[in-house]
């Protein structure tokens, strides 16, 4: 689909040579290879006449002329009192596909690509949020509240560490609703978990870390960006308590990364025990905890778990993200920094990209700020809340030999499925009838697929289409 420019449309770069021929030879040259090439895409509009004799620096009937060419071969087209546009047709160069000539527009595959899969009508991709809740009006709101104060100086390269505004106000919320040791000088504003923990893992291994844990089941990527960082991934169990410390102990690791406050993907919450034998593992190994406080703020039936960066901040790296409260497009995240390593990361982010867009820093900050941010994450409780009752209520109704666990917080549970039913039979035979549904399976290390479980993802889905999905798929879930 072609661009429809707004306004005055972008300056078109052709080049002429006065010294190789006929201007308007090589005016109709150009224009033909930037269709055919793809340059011009089907609909798009040129500059006027008028404007294009003034950017070659030609005649104004050169360009006429040339034009009216073109349209008599069939690459333009126009309309009285309308712009001058590539046709609706393409010309295809030979050699590429068959014979030059004309070839009509391919309806209904954008781009020439392949058709796309059918649309399921129920997703229960775990990991995205309510993506129709995004507080547009507020996010507009802060957005121009941003651009009207902010000073001068704040649309320079700045801090690779961040807004200074944006990084006062995070630790102060973190303080209040995290139990975090949050100082805004060891704070490092990122694009949101996967760059935090690139940074942070290649700044551990420059200082000799080779070995790093990764819980199991756990986040898929883990072990990918620990081998990009130079270091190896060793998969630690996790039970109903949460990471198994003694197992940590005996990998020889001197790093962690896990999901202490809601385990992704299991759903348990890392025990009063295991925290404190967490941090004493760190202690004893001068070792380092990366924790994942993905999904905090939303909590159901329990209280709420503080970080574990405020029990031991000189040896946790805590890394958060508005991607589950506002939208994974924001791209924000923040690291929280043990003392000996901030400058250290600091220095890799201003390596990496020299800082992340200041104004969206500084929107988010009038964001929370304003409390329009807990506004949002009390509305959102709300409708996660009312989605996991339905998800919980579907399950009774039509498939009660699955047992639900990891209710009581974030956006997924996790289905035990029956003695006898095989977990890809069900995750296969779902998407025959157009529901998705994911395989704990996919999140070990050992791929095994016992126990059979599934992933349960309800963020993203309503309340209908939850029942409507589980009510598609009960016998499979069943046997």
């Amino acid at each position: 689909m072609a661009v429809q420019w707004s306004g005055l449309s972008p300056e078109l770069l052709l080049a002429l040579d006065r010294r190789q021929g006929p201007l308007r030879t090589q005016l109709e040259a150009r224009l033909r290879e930037a269709i055919r090439s793809g340059r011009l895409r089907t609909g798009e509009r040129l500059p006027s006449s008028r404007e294009l004799a003034r950017i070659l620096g030609t005649s104004r009937g050169l360009v006429q002329d040339c034009y009216a060419q073109l349209q008599a071969e069939g690459y333009l087209s126009s309309q009285v009192g309308s712009a001058t546009r590539v046709a609706g047709g393409q010309r295809s160069q030979g050699g590429q596909g068959g014979q030059g000539g004309w070839h009509p527009p391919r309806r209904g595959v954008p781009g020439g690509s392949a058709p796309e899969r059918p649309a399921l009508r129920a997703d229960f991709r775990s990991g995205v949020p309510d993506l129709a809740s995004f507080p547009r009006d507020d996010w507009l709101w802060a957005l121009r509240e941003a651009s009207r104060a902010a000073p001068n100086s704040a649309f320079d390269y700045g801090d690779a560490r961040g807004s200074a505004a944006l990084r006062e106000v995070l630790a102060a919320y973190l303080r209040r609703v995290r139990a975090a040791a949050a100082d805004p000088e060891q704070m490092v504003v990122c694009t949101g978990f996967a760059q935090g923990l690139g940074l942070t893992l290649r700044v551990l291994a420059r200082a000799g870390i080779a070995r790093i844990a990764v819980e199991d089941p756990g986040y898929d990527d883990a072990a990918v960006a620990t081998g990009w960082a130079g270091a190896d991934a060793v998969p630690v169990p996790v039970d109903g308590h949460g990471i198994d410390v003694d197992s940590l102990r005996a990998s020889g690791a001197r790093a962690v990364i896990l999901t202490p406050a809601h385990q992704w993907p299991t759903g348990v919450v890392l025990s009063p025990e295991r925290r404190h034998a967490l941090v004493a593992w760190a202690a004893d190994r001068d070792g380092v905890i990366i924790e994942d406080d993905y999904d905090a703020e939303f909590r159901y039936d329990r209280e709420p778990v503080g970080s574990l960066q405020g029990l031991a901040p000189d040896r946790v790296v805590s890394l958060g993200t508005v991607s589950k409260s506002l939208a994974p497009s924001i791209r924000i995240g923040w690291m929280l920094c043990p003392p000996a390593l901030a400058t250290e990361i600091a220095t890799e982010k201003l390596l990496s990209d020299r800082g992340s867009p200041e104004l969206d820093q500084l929107a988010l900050a009038a964001l929370l700020e304003s409390g329009r941010y807990d506004r949002q994450l009390r509305r959102m409780r709300g409708t996660y809340s009312r989605r996991r009752a339905a998800l919980a209520d579907a399950l009774a109704e039509h498939a009660p030999a699955v047992t639900v666990t990891g209710l009581a917080a974030g956006f997924h549970a996790v289905a035990h499925l029956p003695a006898g039913v095989a977990e890809q039979a069900v995750v296969d035979g779902a998407r025959a009838r157009s529901v998705g549904l994911y395989g704990m399976s996919q999140h070990r290390y050992s791929r095994a697929a016992e126990p059979a479980q599934l992933v349960l993802g309800f963020g993203n889905l309503g309340e209908r289409a939850i029942g409507a999905g589980i009510a598609a798929v009960s016998d499979l879930l069943t046997g």
